[in-house]
């Protein structure tokens, strides 16, 4: 996936390779994600020069990371790309029950989920559960969902509050498709789903908002 991100986007590519629940609950991955971006930034890497992208559950650990980060003082990424996150922990969006059959994955699996990353932590607070953060401040943001997906209001929602917060916003969604339905660009053949992803992806990481101030 990083590797057809790079190259659509004509930008290079690091992959976190960060420790999964429920060997390694939260804040284990978040830590990860956050301490990568802290050495890219020490080793000279302009902050606004990255963009942080993350799908499913990493798009979840890029929502948190960045309120990790606002939070501590660091310089914020020029950008970030969120796709099929899960934003409120509590599992309290209707599309969980409204999209139910239509997806991939139910509530079944995403309480499963939930229980193990958070392994005790409240599901109701920031950073773990995006949502429920303060907003204001977070760099331009890219929100992907498909609309038969069970996590839609979880972007949805998330659009909406970091709209309201001041935070520029770009919601894409996808008609009929589920859960992390862009892997498919992995195929050796692309469907054209995918192909139109990638092409929206790659416009929007080229739009001056993404790019930092004086970037080319």
């Amino acid at each position: 996936m990083a590797c057809r991100l790079s190259r659509a986007t004509g930008r290079p590519a690091f992959k976190v390779d960060q420790r999964l629940a429920p060997a390694h609950p939260y804040p284990a991955a978040l830590d990860d994600v956050v301490t990568v971006y802290r050495s890219l930034l020490q080793q000279g890497v302009p902050a606004d020069r990255i963009i942080v992208c993350g799908e499913s559950s990493g798009g979840t650990l890029v929502l948190s990371a960045l309120l990790v980060l606002r939070q501590a003082g660091d310089p914020l990424p020029g950008a970030a790309v969120a796709i099929s996150p899960l934003t409120d922990l509590t599992l309290s969006s209707r599309s969980l029950d409204t999209n139910d059959g239509r997806d991939v994955i139910n509530r079944r699996v995403a309480e499963h989920v939930v229980t193990q990353y958070l392994a005790g932590a409240r599901a109701d607070q920031a950073p773990q559960s995006p949502l429920h953060g303060d907003l204001h401040g977070l760099p331009p943001l890219l929100l992907v969902a498909g609309t038969a997906e069970v996590l839609l209001d979880d972007t949805r929602r998330f659009a909406a509050a970091a709209s309201a917060a001041g935070v520029d916003v770009t919601l894409d969604l996808y008609e009929g498709m589920p859960h992390a339905f862009h892997a498919s660009v992995m195929a050796q053949d692309p469907p054209p789903i995918a192909m139109t992803f990638l092409r929206r992806l790659t416009d929007w990481v080229a739009a001056p908002h993404a790019r930092g101030p004086g970037s080319r």
